[in-house]
């Protein structure tokens, strides 16, 4: 059987390894890169080594390799949980899950390469099913978070009685969903449409005859701002509510993470969007969303609902 401490640091390269090919998978679409294999999947091109690859496809074939070995992964840590964990596990809950939403993603990816929705591809049913696949990423990130929290002996989390701070956690969910998506198709349409300078970007943008990806694009930021501020004040109002050290740290951190979020939009606006800085913009999403999943279980978890209530009978 597999020690419980080797099985948190598999949970743990798991994780580290989505983040990975999910960067890469933007590096993908930055250098238009996703048309290299062809319309062809699983294969590359109609074979599985490509002869004389070109640059495209070397980057594209990457991907698939690299998401193809964290699927592996994926498949171990499973099957790791159920041998190591007893039935009705959090940890196996969370494992299976993250195994369900790993096939949903090559699923997605190989609708992107089959349909033809990569490289110079800007219909809506790009945008639609970019849209989709970074919310079901961050579905699979938080599943795979969730994992390695339970692994490390996070508590079961407690939803009865407490309907106003899972709809706040809610709320807040749907919040970081709905900026990551809006961040996706604007990356999309910077892509696509790349501008030659920021007052040309601007002109782009309120031009009445401009593709619906550039129009798009102003709404992004103004997201990011009045969005991400009310992300860090419920966090913060959490914070001070709670009193759970490990939430106070979760908290921080989203704020941290924001500040230095908005920062690097501002520069990935400014620099019209380079693919460094699109790619740290990402690196910075996926880490503000693993926060706020290990607050949102930290929040809801058994020991704090225990503390609390001892809290109100000793008030009582």
């Amino acid at each position: 059987m597999l020690r419980r401490e080797r099985f948190e640091t598999l949970a743990l390269w798991l994780l580290a390894a989505t983040v990975l090919v999910i960067l890469w998978g933007a590096f993908v679409r930055v250098t238009g890169s996703g048309a290299g294999c062809a319309e062809h999947w699983p294969l590359c091109n109609g074979e599985f080594v490509p002869r004389s690859p070109t640059l495209e496809t070397i980057i594209e074939l990457t991907h698939r390799i690299t998401s193809g070995l964290a699927g592996i992964l994926s498949v171990v840590v499973f099957l790791a949980a159920r041998r190591g964990f007893e039935r009705g596990s959090p940890v196996r809950k969370a494992a299976s899950t993250g195994l369900v939403l790993m096939v949903l993603e090559g699923a997605i990816g190989a609708l992107l390469v089959k349909q033809g929705l990569v490289a110079k591809n800007a219909s809506e049913a790009r945008a639609f099913v970019v849209g989709l696949h970074l919310c079901n990423t961050f579905l699979l990130l938080a599943a795979q978070t969730l994992t390695y929290h339970f692994a490390r002996g996070g508590a079961p989390l407690v939803l009865r009685g407490r309907a106003g701070l899972v709809a706040l956690l809610a709320l807040l969910s749907g919040l970081v969903l709905l900026l990551g998506g809006s961040g996706a198709v604007t990356a999309l349409g910077d892509t696509l449409f790349p501008a030659s300078s920021l007052r040309a970007g601007l002109a782009q943008d309120r031009s009445p005859d401009a593709h619906f990806l550039v129009r798009l694009r102003v709404w992004h930021p103004l997201l990011a701002v009045f969005g991400g501020a009310i992300i860090v004040y419920a966090v913060q109002h959490l914070r001070a509510t709670l009193d759970v050290p490990a939430v106070a740290r979760c908290a921080l951190a989203i704020s941290v993470l924001y500040v230095l979020q908005l920062a690097v939009g501002s520069l990935n606006l400014l620099l019209l969007a380079p693919a460094p800085i699109q790619i740290a913009h990402l690196l910075l999403a996926d880490l503000i969303w693993i926060a706020l999943v290990l607050l949102s279980a930290h929040a809801l978890a058994a020991r704090t609902h225990t503390a609390q209530l001892s809290l109100e009978s000793a008030a009582s």
